[in-house]
C-alpha cells in the first residue's frame, strides 16, 4: 500500500466522526448511520488489509519489475504530465475490469465479498476491505507495466484510486447534477453495494463512472438500496467475514456430482448452480425485470 494511504489513515477517522455527527444530526432516520459492531468489524477488517497488503508489496513489487523489464511500449514516463493522466484512465480502467470480474467469477468473488458484507453504508464501510485481493489482483495491473508504466507510478494510481473511493462511501451526498455524468459518485456507489435486484453486479466504477455506461453496467439509482449481501452473514465475527464464501465454495465443489459442476462452482458467476436451486445475478434479473425495489430472500449466500 502507498504511503499516501497511510498518511490519509487520520483524515479517514476525522471524517468518519464527521459523517456521524452530520448524518445522525441532519438526516437522522432517513439513514442506517454508524452501528458499533459493524463499524469496529469494518476497521478490524481494513487494518488486517494494510498489513497482509504491505507484505505482498514483497512479492508484488518484483513482479511488476519483471514485467516492466519486457514491456512492449514507453508510456510511463514520470517527468512527462501526458503520462500521469494517460495512467489516470488506463489504471481507473484496469480498476473497472478487476472489479467487474471479482462480482462475476466465483472464486474471485469469494476473495471480495467482504466489502459488501456490511448492512450499512457509510464512511467506514470503504475501510472494510478483503483479506485475499492483494493475492488476486496484481495480475489485472501487469499490463500496466507490460506497456511502460513503471511499478512506482502503478502504485501510486492505486492509491489515488483507492483515496478517492474512500468519500464516496457515503448516504451524505444526493445526487451531484451534472457530474454524475462522469464521475463515480456516492450516488452510483451506494447502488453497487445494493442488494436489490436491479442493482446487482452494478457500477464498478473506481474513479469514473464512463466504463460502466461504456460497457452496460450502469444502473441509476431509483429505489431505495438495500445494502449488504442477499443473504446475509448475521455475523461479525471476523473469521467468517473474511473467509465465508471461500468455504461456501469449497463446500460447494465438494459436493458437485461432476468435474464440470465443480469448475461451475470456481469460474461461473455467484449464484450458479448445477441443479438450478439458486440464480446468478443476470437469472435473478431475468425473473424480476428491471425493479430496484426486490431483493432476494432464498439465494444463497453471493
Amino acid at each position: 500500500m502507498s504511503n499516501l494511504v497511510l498518511i490519509s489513515i487520520p483524515a479517514f477517522i476525522v471524517l468518519m466522526v464527521l459523517e456521524g455527527l452530520y448524518t445522525r444530526n441532519h438526516l437522522g432516520p432517513r439513514i442506517h448511520g454508524y452501528g458499533v459492531a459493524d463499524t469496529r468489524t469494518s476497521l478490524f477488517m481494513g487494518v488486517f488489509n494494510v498489513i497482509i497488503n504491505g507484505a505482498t508489496k514483497f512479492a508484488m513489487i518484483p513482479f511488476f519489475a519483471w514485467v516492466y523489464q519486457h514491456r512492449v511500449a514507453n508510456l510511463g514516463q514520470i517527468d512527462q504530465a501526458w503520462s500521469w493522466i494517460l495512467l489516470l484512465f488506463a489504471e481507473d480502467l484496469t480498476y473497472y475490469w478487476f472489479h467487474r470480474l471479482h462480482h462475476e467469477v466465483r472464486f474471485l468473488w469469494a476473495a471480495h465479498v467482504v466489502h459488501h458484507s456490511s448492512e450499512r453504508f457509510n464512511l467506514s464501510t470503504a475501510l472494510r476491505q478483503p483479506l485475499l485481493t492483494p493475492f488476486t489482483g496484481p495480475i489485472f495491473w501487469a499490463p500496466l507495466a507490460l506497456v511502460g508504466f513503471p511499478p512506482v507510478m502503478i502504485l501510486t494510481a492505486q492509491a489515488w484510486s483507492l483515496l478517492y473511493q474512500f468519500w464516496i462511501h457515503t448516504e451524505a451526498f444526493d445526487r451531484l447534477g451534472p457530474i454524475e455524468w462522469i464521475m463515480n459518485t456516492p450516488s452510483h456507489h451506494r447502488v453497487h453495494h445494493g442488494a436489490n435486484v436491479a442493482y446487482l453486479d452494478r457500477n464498478h466504477a473506481g474513479i469514473f463512472i464512463i466504463w460502466d455506461r461504456f460497457f452496460g453496467t450502469y444502473e441509476r439509482e431509483g429505489d431505495r438500496v438495500v445494502y449488504g449481501l442477499t443473504k446475509n452473514l448475521e455475523s461479525f465475527n471476523l473469521a467468517r467475514v473474511g473467509f465465508h464464501d471461500v468455504v461456501a465454495m469449497v463446500k460447494d465443489v465438494q459436493r458437485a456430482p461432476t468435474l464440470r459442476a465443480k469448475l461451475g462452482y470456481i469460474f461461473a458467476p455467484p449464484g450458479w448452480s448445477h441443479d438450478g436451486s439458486s440464480q446468478t445475478a443476470s437469472q435473478l434479473r431475468a425473473l424480476f425485470g428491471a425493479s430496484s425495489s426486490v431483493v432476494p430472500t432464498d439465494r444463497p449466500l453471493d
